[in-house]
């Protein structure tokens, strides 16, 4: 773990940065990953120094709460934490996504349906305002409203030094059930009745989520965590990091067992099941791929150098493809929608597999407004679609954004957007984030939530 004085000086680094970024220029950070996909201006100013700011402060075990730095990674979050039987109580699937990301983009997982968003278990951050004051805010202190409205504010309204968090208590191996749903509507019913009672036919889930590889093939996979190992004792606990693609087996066993580690990073390890694009799903490419790059940043990496030097582009025109967008989206339905969705999305989209995952928000976030209480679906989809060679840019993505918006649902803005700004206000919280940048960013130092998010500022 990093400790208080290694944390003090980073946060001293990260002011010096931002004393020496010129008065009048954009603030932003210096990183060179990211999680995003969408397209981001470049720029030669310097940025904000947060390479100190990447680890675990503290954990108290006892109190069950973290202290973390704004650019750590869930997998060293994941290091520090499960070795004392404790995870934070929402982990997004991909390990390198950080917990700021998280917080300031939302993050999702198989634990929402009960836990709500990773900005949900926070008790505290420590933010650096767009106009370089370092603030600690609170749910209930003077910097409330900045609180509020930091969820889904992706650096618009400054960056996170330490957040504290809750954990949860969690045992060594999670149980799972892959049950196969008649059709979309039986999904729904089985959502509404784990979310409300936390079991199904009598045993507790502590997970949820789902995959629907066609429209009669649903599977909601259930888990419970558990410290009891069946019959075969650790011989039965599946290992989905070797040959084995944790996707697949939804569909070729009822039952299975994974380590904690294994089912938290599960999605992992062939980002979903995107791997096969690049040929790692395939056993004897998988065997000469060492198994420390099968990893969603890895996949990510290789698709950027496909963005830079044109790969998919050139071989489209070998095999006379008109034209190819990017589909890449995390969309949040109301529960009752799901069925209605799906049945549009096949006919207007035609991707599958698409991933579903339940869940609840506690209390009104102003920039992401979805109802407390109201039970959601994210339904996650990611890959491209043809299309034809004169189609306006974002055609299909523009459809997708008109649809979910007619049915009382929200998107993720990890992606490409292309609403208008009265929309796209109207549906992210304007008035509040224009308020809060007026108190914390009254110069305009950082770019505004709709820039970044549509003029991919």
């Amino acid at each position: 773990m990093k400790g208080w004085n290694a944390h003090t000086e980073a946060v001293e680094q990260l002011l010096t940065s931002y004393a020496q970024i010129p008065r009048g220029s954009r603030v932003r950070l210096a990183k060179k990953t990211s999680n995003l996909f969408r397209p981001r201006s470049s720029s030669d100013a310097p940025g904000l120094d947060v390479s100190g700011l990447d680890g675990v402060i503290a954990v108290d075990a006892i109190a069950g709460t973290a202290d973390v730095q704004g650019v750590c990674t869930y997998e060293h979050l994941v290091e520090a934490t499960l070795s004392l039987g404790l995870i934070p109580y929402v982990i997004p699937q991909l390990r390198t996504i950080t917990l700021g990301g998280a917080v300031t983009g939302l993050g999702i997982e198989s634990t929402s349906f009960r836990n709500g968003l990773p900005h949900e278990s926070v008790l505290e951050m420590d933010i650096l305002t767009g106009s370089g004051e370092l603030v600690t805010a609170t749910p209930d202190n003077e910097h409330a409203d900045l609180f509020d409205a930091f969820p889904n504010s992706y650096g618009s309204l400054g960056y996170a030094t330490r957040l504290r968090i809750k954990l949860e208590r969690v045992p060594r191996y999670v149980a799972l059930r892959h049950v196969l749903m008649a059709d979309a509507a039986q999904a729904v019913e089985a959502i509404e009745s784990i979310t409300r009672t936390g079991a199904w036919h009598g045993e507790r889930v502590d997970g949820l989520d789902g995959t629907a590889f066609t429209p009669d093939e649903i599977y909601l996979t259930l888990a419970t965590f558990t410290d009891t190992l069946p019959s075969g004792g650790t011989a039965a606990i599946s290992d989905y990091t070797g040959m084995g693609v944790y996707y697949r087996s939804i569909q070729q066993r009822e039952t299975d067992v994974l380590t904690m580690n294994d089912y938290i990073w599960r999605w992992d390890t062939d980002w979903f099941w995107c791997s096969g694009a690049f040929g790692a799903q395939t056993p004897w490419i998988r065997r000469l791929w060492p198994a420390r790059y099968r990893r969603s940043d890895v996949f990510h990496k290789i698709v950027g150098l496909d963005e830079r030097f044109g790969i998919i582009r050139t071989l489209d025109r070998i095999k006379k493809i008109p034209g190819r967008e990017r589909v890449i989206q995390d969309v949040e339905v109301p529960l009752a929608k799901v069925p209605e969705f799906l049945e549009w999305f096949d006919a207007e989209v035609g991707m599958r597999p698409v991933w579903l995952c339940p869940l609840q928000t506690t209390r009104p976030w102003p920039v992401y407004p979805l109802e407390p209480g109201e039970i959601y679906v994210n339904a996650g989809f990611w890959g491209t679609v043809e299309v034809p060679a004169d189609s306006p840019p974002g055609l299909v993505n523009r459809r997708i954004e008109d649809a979910v918006h007619a049915m009382g649902g929200h998107k993720s803005l990890y992606s490409e957007a292309f609403y208008d700004q009265t929309t796209f206000d109207r549906m992210y919280g304007g008035e509040v984030l224009a308020s809060v940048r007026a108190r914390y960013d009254p110069d305009n130092r950082l770019s505004t939530l709709y820039d970044k998010a549509v003029r991919n500022s």
